[in-house]
């Protein structure tokens, strides 16, 4: 599987920027300072969202005008400290060192800086002062702070920095223009002189690094310094892979001698926070709070008991919202795709061109715009849970639960989102820091049961599975067949997380820290601008290879046409407009329509590909039929009812309902009168359903999210692996 270059790999120096090129403001803070509202609040609709090259951290930039000029702003991931251990926090370094290949170097840094919890941020904000970039702090949730007995003197914390402080509500835009002009003098600033927390380090430092600069390796003093200090971090990795072993060794032996028998690390927090606390101390003044509304709210939702219940009642909320709420969204979507299809068919004469436009474009363009609901409705749920301050304690209540499977709390969410529709599972992902985990719950979710099983399930189901009843009619047999399958999916995914974790993702378990932020109201403006950009994101990026997907088994369907084929069924209509009365010529037609629509698949190139690959799933009780549905709907499995309803002359546009369908399935047979449908091999297709990745929108995301089609064509293998192991057992066994 092709996986992103190594975290220790050293990036590419940025080409030199254009002359005309925007200058670039990072903008950086810790996570839940309300960075993300105060970027959105800049920036507004101006935002674009790509991929950092080479790794799976998502750049989200957007264009400011500073003083009559275009200034573009780049959010970098929220990080504590500058000590990497993570793809994200390495992407923040590389893009503050100037080593990000396609992005200028910043001009300067915007430092979002929580002013109730100052003494932490400003562990950041002193690192970020080492590298020599002209700072402005934005000192934000003031509003909080005063409510919380919190008075900051900002004109002597500006002082002690050396750099420009603007007090900042990012929630309600106060302090949002003061705040641009700071910026605007910001990025015409020299550098400004480094802080040294660790003199004789940095001194060494700068040796080796100067050293290193002659021998031609690209690493710049301060990654030097970070390696020395990070002993095992992202830091010393990219150190090794970029040098040589000697001079390993001579790092490793620069830090015992600096060290003096302690770490570099513990050393440079201490100075670090002597620094901090001195500033802190000169600067901000605290009385006692009033017991706050928060607070109140905080007891509650922390309570073992009381915040257990409200977790199940929030979390069985977002469920039906996403699984029931979109629901008439998508049904008008559907309706109005149809009705579009069917305006264009009528304008157009029957052929080639009219069906690729109907069945093919705007089909496939409604089977991508279909999953917009749901995806607006979880992401609108997971950014207010977030933006209020929920989430983390959500993370907080599962993680015990979660870590029972090899992940960790923050992994709930998308796994129970993934029982709707696993594209927007998947996304939800990106709440979850560590790496490892993430792509274990990306892995893992597609085996939730998802709504697009459901006619299948029902189909069979109703077709095949007794109605009977137990315990006085309360408890169907049908009803237990169905909780069976949902839990084997639940069963098989989090078999899929643990094997995961102990084989090509094991590694320790990193321990789960979380900050519980104070309640807050979500900033409007902000959640509609990431939600927009969520939908967008899907839109263009998934929905660009569904549609393709969508063209090309509308080609396998619809090439080749036979002749012969059209003129038996015309002489058959013919006959029947010559012999029938209205009353009985609508049915016939319609008859005539559906038993050309079966013979037009049986004959088309899936029709033929059925037929070829039909010795494979012979094994497990399918014929050529069974198998050309099966393969029309790889690309999206809710279509495979309405492709068995054209298979079997009953019509495209049936439902898991129908009564003329079902018995069909019931009857059909083998050339030798065997019944094809039996009980076991129905039991087979079902397992079959609950396993296999029939999903091309889920193939993407998971390519998407994985920044690797390695990763998503082990999901398809994997999973399409168990679906046939597991239906050739059923009936295999069964028979």
């Amino acid at each position: 599987m092709s996986t992103p270059a190594p975290a220790g790999a050293p990036a590419r120096p940025a080409a030199a920027p254009a002359p005309h090129s925007a200058p670039v403001i990072a903008v950086i803070g810790n996570p839940n300072t309300g960075k993300s509202t105060l970027f959105n609040a800049l920036t507004g609709l101006r935002q674009k969202t790509a991929n950092y090259p080479g790794v799976t951290v998502e750049r989200h930039t957007g264009t400011i005008e500073l003083a009559r000029r275009e200034v573009s702003l780049v959010d970098l991931p929220g990080t504590y400290s500058l000590a990497a251990r993570s793809p994200d926090e390495m992407v923040a370094i590389d893009v503050l060192l100037g080593h990000v290949e396609d992005l200028a170097p910043p001009r300067a840094v915007l430092v979002v800086v929580d002013a109730t919890n100052l003494r932490r941020n400003l562990f950041l904000a002193t690192q970020l002062a080492e590298l020599g970039l002209p700072l402005v702090i934005a000192l934000n949730m003031l509003d909080v702070a005063a409510a919380a007995g919190v008075q900051i003197d900002v004109a002597r914390l500006a002082a002690r920095l050396e750099c420009a402080v603007v007090p900042v509500v990012a929630t309600s835009g106060e302090g949002i223009a003061e705040l641009r002009a700071a910026l605007a003098t910001a990025i015409d600033q020299p550098p400004r002189e480094r802080l040294v927390v660790l003199p004789d380090v940095h001194r060494a430092a700068v040796e080796l690094g100067a050293r290193l600069v002659a021998a031609g390796h690209n690493l710049s003093a301060y990654e030097v310094e970070r390696a020395l200090i990070d002993a095992g971090g992202v830091a010393e990795r990219r150190f090794e892979y970029a040098t040589s072993p000697e001079l390993m060794t001579e790092l490793a032996e620069l830090r015992m001698r600096l060290s003096t028998g302690s770490s570099l690390a513990a050393m440079e927090a201490r100075s670090r926070y002597d620094l901090i606390n001195g500033i802190v101390g000169e600067v901000e003044q605290r009385t006692p709070p009033r017991a706050t509304f928060r607070e109140q709210i905080d007891r509650v939702t922390n309570h073992p008991v009381v915040g257990s219940v409200l977790f199940v009642l929030v979390m069985g909320l977002v469920f039906q919202a996403v699984f029931s709420w979109a629901t008439p969204l998508m049904d008008l979507i559907d309706t109005a795709t149809t009705a579009l299809g069917e305006a264009v068919r009528a304008a157009l004469p029957p052929g080639a061109l009219a069906s690729l436009l109907v069945d093919g474009a705007i089909a496939g363009v409604g089977s991508v715009v279909i999953f917009l609901p749901q995806i607006l409705i979880l992401f609108a749920f997971i950014i207010l849970l977030e933006d209020t301050g929920y989430m983390p304690r959500v993370a907080f209540l599962i993680d015990r639960l979660m870590r029972l499977c090899g992940l960790s709390g923050q992994s709930f969410i998308p796994m129970l989102s993934s029982f709707a529709c696993a594209v927007p599972g998947i996304m939800a992902t990106r709440v979850i820091p560590e790496r490892r985990d993430r792509l274990a719950t990306i892995l893992a979710a597609p085996f939730m049961t998802c709504s697009a099983r459901l006619p299948v399930y029902a189909l069979l189901i109703g077709a095949f599975v007794p109605e009977r009843h137990y315990l006085a009619g309360l408890v169907s047999l049908q009803g237990l067949v169905l909780l069976a399958l949902y839990l084997l999916g639940i069963v098989a995914g989090v078999f899929t997380a643990l094997l995961l974790k102990r084989t090509a993702l094991r590694g320790p378990t990193p321990t789960f820290l979380i900050e519980l932020p104070p309640y807050r109201l979500p900033h409007w403006r902000s959640v509609l601008l990431r939600l927009l950009e969520r939908g967008r994101v899907f839109l263009v990026r998934a929905g660009t290879v569904i549609f393709s997907v969508a063209v090309v088994i509308w080609a396998l369907l619809y090439f080749p046409q036979s002749q012969a084929t059209a003129e038996r069924f015309d002489a058959e209509r013919a006959r029947a407009e010559a012999t029938l009365g209205a009353a009985a010529l609508d049915q016939e037609l319609r008859r005539i329509d559906n038993a050309e629509s079966a013979v037009r698949l049986e004959e088309s190139y899936l029709g033929r590909i059925g037929r070829f690959v039909a010795p494979v799933f012979a094994p497990l009780g399918w014929d050529w039929k069974v198998s050309a549905a099966v393969i029309a709907g790889f690309p999206a499995r809710e279509v495979v009812v309405a492709v068995l309803g054209t298979i079997y002359a009953v019509g495209e546009d049936v439902t898991e309902e129908d009564a003329d369908l079902v018995e069909r399935l019931r009857t059909a047979t083998w050339p030798d009168g065997r019944l094809v449908f039996t009980l076991p091999m129905a039991i087979g297709l079902l397992i079959f359903y609950a396993f296999c990745l029939q999903c091309a929108a889920t193939i993407v995301m998971i390519r998407r999210e994985t920044n690797s089609w390695g990763w998503a064509g082990f999901a398809w293998v994997y999973m399409t692996g168990m679906g046939y192991a597991g239906a050739l057992l059923a009936y295999q066994l069964g028979s």
